[in-house]
């Protein structure tokens, strides 16, 4: 029979029920009761006294007295887990036979949810709902729990909850190390196992087992096993292998596998398989991507090899091979120290073949071969940034983008269709430093640019500048009163050096080209204040001093027998000095009309009218020595070379002239409940400016210049502008600007001889527009994501399109050119897993249609595939890729768009 004991304490109150030997007549049983009372707290203290109750039990101790206590209605019968194996559950750790019994060397503690049963006769614990069984660095939960007091064994399984599902499945945890199975025993003292039904994490990757060994060393033997990337428990692919080993922190051994998708098995098929099982980073291949040009034949790019160098650096080894001959290597490297800097280095090498190899050897008169071209080419990119964190006052970082010409043309298959649209390449490195508490700062830039249209290049090494924040020296330290006019009084200073090569990409490394740099140095000083007038008017006074420092001038000679001139480089040190002042007055105007019905409640007017005016001397006077002549041939400056130019040739007095206006509006709005109105912009930044030398000879009017912008509803944008010449042209057969107004020929303000256009619509789906959230993955990659919102397909937001138009007018004197094109980009949801890109134009000039792409992309939660085609014109291609997706993007529902990097494993 059953003994119920109630064991309360100020903390909770267990049900423990004893069970009575059977032989016990029943008429004896109250005299020896105090005697098995007393042999109960005995064997509990000395069998289990190292255990430990906790959790509070969730049924009252009243609820429990009125109830009748009977046997638990989950029977348990003798273990279902029978596995012929001749693995020993109650084999001792050292493998010998000791007779002696060994105790834990740890405290055991356990409990439970709904109730805790100990059986004398046995010595076994059986613990009922929401069970947990402690021992050292293992964990146990489960449903239901067994614990052997004798064989240190424990056995664990689920319940079935009012509906028949199976819940509280065990979870078994040991050093990081976690399992969840239907059920399992275990051994305490030998530190193995026997487990059904298991799933378990390795790294990024779960393994599934019908049935599993767990041995002392951890190493797990699992029978009819599956290997994934995905996180459900019934995984959308895998690798099926009907035995696996799996050491931890190593590698996961199997024997023959195959792949499986959707629960259909494929013919990929593999003898045996081998899996990385290191934390973090792991070596492995880099599938590459399938695709046909029509250029260049089908092509396998990005294809290679992960080597992980150490924990903060890693290598990815590229390649991509054509089928008429063309192929190309890349090295990618990315680097990260935490709270120190991280950063990311491409190297970029192509061999590019177009046309037929057999005609390699051909040449026509000019020595040309239209029929073959080869062309090497290399790209090197760099990016590298400082942590904020790492020295807050000075900061280093890097964006390199450099190459050949025709590198992103002929590659644009390995690079992203984006890369074939680029024709500028522009690279800094920069170093900056503050001084906490002083206004000094100090920058050193390396800079690049170049066009691949023109093959123009400008290198700028180094250019660094010195500057000191505005101070003002007259105010005083201790206030009193108000403040006076001369406390306004600001100070600025800026010393800058350069050393600059504008030259062409097949001369740049040419030793000819290092004689072309251009160096010098410039000291810019200016005081400036702010007085207010009358209230509403504010005066902007300012004077500045520009010094320029150079090495070298030019000197130019004129022979007059050949009427030619000589320019001579003449070294040296020169500075020229500078001066000039200017001031300008400025004030707001407001107007405004209400309206007494209707949604809109009124319209508000802002003008912001400004009038300014500066001197500047002539620089070119013998007073100053700044400018040389030779008679009546020519005049120049001997810095008409100089990289910071050179000082002014006439004396100016300039008179600006500037109105900027801002319309807008307020309407009712049922949303606002706070005041009930909202703002709306009609006209952003109307502005208008031109200015009138005093000095000038002619043309003292320089042209009206007009620019504006405006956005309605979020999503659609004009931005404007217009340049009127405010001179007429001659009649002349070819005509020429002269010193007489339009405004006297034709009563208009100017010509127009240049206008543009911009109209930008964007059109979203409201869904998914919330900030970027995950708890899986690092900061690091959840802020590269927020940061590179278009290199990634969101499948959060079913449609989303993008037009813009644009239009361009120039017409400086008689012959005009008119361009426009319209460009639409977008992709929308076929289904919540199929989605369509696409991207194309038309040009109204050429009267063709721009570059175009369509894109298919199809998420299945842990992998992805990419459709890519371009259906004419040179870069006529397809690609197809299909790679698994990480288990933060897999979160985030966001498929990454085709890139170089994106079957690495990590």
């Amino acid at each position: 029979m059953q003994f119920p004991i109630l064991i309360k304490n100020n903390i909770f109150t267990k049900l423990v029920l004893f069970t009575l030997p059977a032989a016990l007549p029943k008429q004896d049983f109250f005299k020896p009761y105090l005697l098995i009372f007393l042999t109960a707290v005995i064997s509990i203290g000395t069998t289990a006294i190292a255990q430990e109750l906790a959790n509070p039990d969730s049924l009252s101790s009243d609820k429990r007295r009125n109830k009748a206590i009977v046997g638990d209605s989950l029977v348990i019968k003798s273990d279902s887990l029978v596995i012929s194996d001749t693995l020993s559950l109650t084999e001792p750790a050292s493998g010998k036979g000791n007779k002696k019994e060994k105790f834990l060397d740890s405290k055991v503690k356990y409990s439970a949810r709904d109730s805790m049963r100990f059986e004398l006769a046995t010595k076994k614990m059986y613990l009922y709902g929401d069970a947990q069984v402690d021992y050292g660095t293992i964990k146990l939960k489960a449903g239901y729990i067994e614990l052997n007091m004798n064989t240190k064994i424990v056995y664990a399984k689920g319940v079935r909850d009012s509906l028949g599902k199976e819940i509280e499945l065990p979870v078994f945890d040991e050093k990081g190390q976690s399992f969840t199975s239907k059920e399992m025993t275990f051994n305490f003292e030998t530190k193995k196992g026997l487990i059904k039904e298991v799933i378990t994490q390795e790294g990024e990757g779960y393994i599934h087992g019908e049935s599993v060994k767990k041995m002392q060393n951890d190493e797990l033997y699992i029978k009819n096993g599956k290997y994934t990337t995905c996180e459900n428990s019934e995984p959308h692919f895998y690798i099926k292998a009907s035995k696996l080993k799996v050491i931890p922190d190593d590698k996961i051994i199997t024997g023959p596998a195959y792949l499986v998708i959707e629960q259909v098995p494929t013919p990929l098929a593999l003898p045996f398989g081998f899996f990385p099982n290191k934390k973090g980073q792991s070596s492995g291949i880099i599938l590459p991507t399938y695709g046909e040009s029509q250029e260049l034949g089908f092509f396998l790019t990005n294809g290679g090899y992960y080597l992980p160098l150490n924990e903060k650096v890693d290598l990815s080894l590229l390649g991509d091979i054509y089928s008429k001959g063309s192929w190309a290597l890349g090295a990618n490297s990315n680097y990260h120290k935490r709270y120190k800097f991280s950063g990311n280095m491409d190297l970029r090498y192509s061999n590019i073949t177009i046309g037929e190899s057999a005609l390699k050897d051909y040449s026509d008169a000019t020595g040309a071969n239209p029929f073959y071209q080869e062309n090497k080419d290399f790209m090197v990119k760099w990016s590298h940034r400082q942590d904020r964190k790492a020295r807050p006052n000075s900061v280093f970082s890097a964006d390199v983008n450099a190459g050949t010409s025709n590198y992103n043309q002929l590659n644009s298959f390995s690079r992203g269709n984006s890369n074939f649209l680029t024709n500028t390449l522009q690279s800094n490195i920069s170093f900056a430093r503050s001084w906490p508490g002083k206004p000094f700062n100090f920058t050193l830039n390396g800079r690049h640019s170049q066009n691949t249209i023109t093959k123009d290049v400008s290198v700028t090494l180094p250019e660094a500048a010195f500057s000191v924040n505005r101070i003002f020296p007259f105010k005083r330290k201790l206030a009193v009163g108000a403040q006076k006019w001369f406390e306004k009084i600001g100070f600025n200073y800026v010393t800058s050096i350069k050393n600059q090569i504008n030259t062409v990409d097949s001369m740049l490394f040419d030793r000819s080209s290092l004689g072309q740099f251009r160096s010098g140095m410039l000291h810019n000083a200016s005081a400036s204040t702010s007085i207010k007038l009358l209230k509403n008017f504010t005066l902007n006074p300012n004077i500045t001093y520009i010094e320029r420092w150079y090495i070298q001038s030019i000197e130019k000679t004129y022979d007059e027998q050949t009427n030619t001139l000589t320019t001579d480089t003449i070294g040296g040190f020169s500075r020229i000095g500078e001066y000039n002042a200017s001031a300008n007055l400025s004030t707001k105007l407001y107007g405004m009309y209400q309206f007494k019905r209707g949604p809109v409640q009124a319209i508000r007017h802002v003008m912001t009218p400004s009038i300014g005016l500066s001197y500047r001397p002539d620089f070119s006077t013998q007073l100053y020595g700044y400018y040389g002549q030779d008679g009546t041939v020519s005049s120049y400056s001997p810095y008409d070379l100089g990289i910071y130019g050179k000082p002014g040739e006439d004396e100016q007095g300039i008179l600006n002239f500037g109105l900027i206006n801002n319309l807008e509006t307020k309407v009712r709005s049922a949303k606002d409940t706070i005041t009930g109105f909202k703002k709306i912009k009609l006209l952003e930044n109307l502005s208008i400016n031109v200015s009138h030398n005093i000095f000038a000879d002619e043309f003292k009017w320089t042209p009206i210049m007009i620019s504006g912008r405006t956005t309605f509803l979020n999503n659609f944008s004009i931005n404007f502008g217009g340049i009127l010449d405010p001179y007429t042209l001659s009649n002349d057969s070819i005509p020429i600007k002269i010193n007489e107004f339009e405004w006297d020929h034709s009563r208009n303000i100017g010509r127009l001889v240049d206008a543009n256009l911009a109209l930008n619509f964007s059109l979203r789906s409201k869904q998914g527009s919330g900030p970027i959230t995950s708890t899986k993955g690092t900061e690091e990659q959840l802020r590269m994501i927020q940061s590179n919102p278009n290199a990634y397909v969101d499948f959060n937001i079913p449609w989303n399109i993008n037009v813009a138009y644009v239009l361009r007018y120039s017409k400086p004197l008689i012959e005009k050119q008119v361009t426009q094109s319209v460009q639409c980009y977008g992709d929308f949801n076929l289904t919540p897993k199929w989605k369509f890109g696409f991207s194309s134009g038309y040009d109204f000039t050429m009267k063709d249609i721009t570059y175009t792409s369509l894109n298919i992309y199809r998420d299945l939660h842990c992998w992805e595939m990419s459709f890519n085609w371009v259906p004419f014109g040179f870069n006529k291609s397809y690609n197809l890729q299909i790679n698994v997706k990480s288990a933060i993007l897999q979160d985030l529902k966001l498929t990454k768009r085709s890139s170089p990097f994106d079957n690495r494993q990590m």
